[in-house]
């Protein structure tokens, strides 16, 4: 890679040679463009020149991606270029403010986007601030994988609305105070695209857009190094295509096709795509599946440094073109890796799948030992970054924990997560949870857990027994983790109908295009007949939005939740602990048995008097502490 002062001289003389016909496409008001594209650029030629620099067309490649730029900058509407100023003005825009997040699929929540907008009284009633809507492009009828096969990425599904209802919808949403979310699913596009149509047709320039292989060769020289995905729905990483005679890398799914980032044509076509998505309101991108979208022959093809250029390079250009617009990375892997793709200059905002995954780990064991642990060790971000805390989300629960953070509380990683599969699926003595199987691999015993919170949580079994004493615990473990997710430094989101403790849905079982896919239990149509009881406190949906709707607008209200949230040690296993912003301390017991801590253990800090701010009553900090099966206080 070029060292910074050959980038920036290469970056100036570039820009030279093309400032008349950028200029060509921009017209009047374009200054504020060019004060970043002269900020912004060198950095964006540095990785791109480390990607592209060996190509005898690299600088004609080049030119077309900065076109690309000033032409989705002279599209963009004003009210966006003026949000462009304000961000690009504070690009921690996201911290400075108590975000609070819910995320849905359009139809299964209201039906289209014209029935989303109709729910923004919903949103505002919960304290919605950032609203993220699953895939909603165009997709293959039948086999979609939820919506992540995308057919057109400026098109909306016919059935949900067009792109000038989703800018109406973003446009609405920003009066409100609220940030639209979208995925961009850039690994790979549905065999339905224009290009994978083209390419299947023989089309040499759209082939090029993917990985086209005349034998089992190069399949089977890959294949060594890679992993599969989905070992049930689609193994291997490379399908047939009879007629086109050729194989085609398919990651995911069959109707997956892989996009090949080693043409810089493919590069500038997926800005395009991503920019034209920045004009209609969306202010926050999240890139999906990030790990997979450079390959290597004889490596592992997940996280590879090509991986970060390519999103580096992303935010450079979308800092000049859109800066009104950040990212957010998914990278279900390992927490060290997890980590490499959070900095200001590649995703500022990530999921937290550490946090996710041991929340519920806890609640099985009722011990936190590995939770502190991990969080003392893994929830510090780089400046100007957030975590997206969440307890569950569209996808399945995957056990993430870093096995060497296990090795130093005594757990054996592989052992453990046995324990969690058989918990969580309700096969282990004494689970409360009912929990479905998704993706077991029965060479390496791998496996993911599909289901709703509530779910998992116990309602649904302890509806199922009447068991009244089980359905209070089971509530307080819903009250609980979300008390942490909306206590903690970053943005909580909430899976949209776990708020009203929605119980798992078979009814995916009778529906051919989704049974193989055990995730659609806990993607169940939004109930809004169920949503009438959220103002009964004497139902679980009751209990459950009124404590999460306080639990927000205390967030909202304290200050101190939107500094450093840091964790400590409560000398009990029960009892997680952490101080947020130096001024508020959490405790929280897993456990359906009586707790105390000692008061020698809860931080020194000045602010703390002992007043618990979710039930408003004073706790004496000069003797332990109690708390009962499953408490929660927010000590102030």
């Amino acid at each position: 890679m070029l060292d910074e002062t050959t980038a920036h001289a290469y970056a100036s003389e570039t820009l030279t040679r093309l400032m008349p016909r950028l200029s060509a496409h921009l017209g009047e008001g374009s200054a504020p463009f060019f004060a970043r594209l002269t900020q912004h650029f060198p950095r964006a030629f540095k990785l791109l020149h480390a990607l592209y620099g060996d190509r005898y067309d690299f600088f004609y490649h080049l030119e077309q991606i900065l076109l690309t730029c000033a032409q989705a900058y002279a599209a963009r509407p004003e009210d966006l270029k003026t949000l462009d100023e304000q961000r690009a003005a504070a690009p921690d825009w996201f911290l400075r403010v108590p975000m609070v997040g819910g995320v849905c699929y359009v139809d299964l929540f209201a039906g289209n986007l014209a029935g989303l907008r109709d729910k923004l009284p919903y949103f505002k009633e919960l304290g919605l601030t950032y609203l993220h809507l699953m895939p909603l492009f165009k997709a293959p009828a039948k086999e979609n994988d939820g919506g992540y096969a995308v057919s057109d990425y400026r098109t909306v599904n016919p059935a949900l609305g067009t792109m000038d209802e989703l800018a109406e919808l973003a446009a609405a949403l920003r009066q409100q105070g609220i940030s639209l979310v979208l995925d961009f699913v850039f690994n790979h596009t549905s065999d339905e695209h224009t290009w994978a149509q083209q390419a299947r047709a023989g089309d040499p320039t759209y082939r090029s857009f993917y990985f086209f292989f005349p034998d089992r060769t190069m399949p089977d020289a890959y294949e060594r190094t890679l992993r599969e995905i989905f070992p049930e729905q689609a193994p291997g990483s490379f399908t047939y295509l009879p007629d086109a005679q050729s194989w085609v890398w398919t990651t995911f799914r069959e109707f997956q096709w892989d996009l090949n980032y080693r043409n810089p044509a493919v590069f500038n076509a997926m800005l395009g795509e991503m920019l034209f998505l920045a004009n209609h309101g969306v202010e926050v991108l999240r890139l999906d599946a990030v790990a997979f979208i450079w390959k290597e022959l004889g490596t592992t093809c997940e996280s590879l440094p090509q991986a970060h250029w390519l999103i580096q390079a992303y935010n450079a250009l979308v800092q000049i073109a859109a800066p009104a617009m950040t990212f957010k990375s998914e990278a279900i892997v390992h927490p060290d890796i997890v980590a490499t793709y959070i900095s200001h200059e590649e995703c500022p905002i990530s999921y937290n799948p550490t946090l996710m995954a041991l929340l519920w780990e806890a609640l099985a064991t009722r011990s936190v030992t590995l939770l502190s642990y991990s969080m003392q060790q893994r929830f510090a971000l780089p400046e100007g970054c957030a975590w997206v805390n969440y307890v569950r989300c569209h996808d399945d629960i995957g056990w993430t924990f870093a096995d060497e953070d296990g090795w130093q509380v005594g757990i054996n990683g592989f052992d453990h997560r046995q324990f969690l599969n058989s918990f969580y699926t309700g096969q282990f003595h004494g689970s409360f949870a009912r929990g479905v199987p998704f993706n077991y691999n029965p060479l390496t015993r791998d496996m993911r857990i599909s289901g709703t919170a509530a779910s998992l949580a116990g309602l649904e079994q302890a509806l199922a027994t009447h068991n009244a004493e089980h359905r209070e615990h089971a509530l307080k473990r819903l009250r609980l983790i979300h008390s942490v997710i909306l206590s903690v430094q970053g943005i909580p989101l909430i899976y949209l109908g776990d708020e009203l403790a929605t119980l798992n849905d078979y009814s995916y079982e009778q529906d051919a295009g989704k049974a193989a896919d055990s995730r659609w239990v806990h993607r169940p149509r939004f109930d809004w007949k169920h949503a009438e009881s959220r103002h009964d406190p004497s139902t679980p949906a009751g209990y459950l939005f009124s404590a999460l709707q306080a639990m927000i607008a205390l967030r909202k209200r304290e200050a101190a939740f939107l500094g450093e949230t840091r964790f400590f040690w409560t000398n009990t296993p029960h009892v997680l602990g952490y101080t947020c912003g130096g001024k508020i301390c959490v405790l929280a017991n897993v456990s359906e048995h009586t707790v105390q801590v000692t008061p020698d253990v809860l931080p020194n800090l000045a602010a703390l008097n002992g007043k618990d701010l979710l039930s408003d009553r004073e706790v004496d900090l000069a003797h332990p502490v109690t708390l009962s099966a499953y408490d929660v206080l927010w000590l102030t």
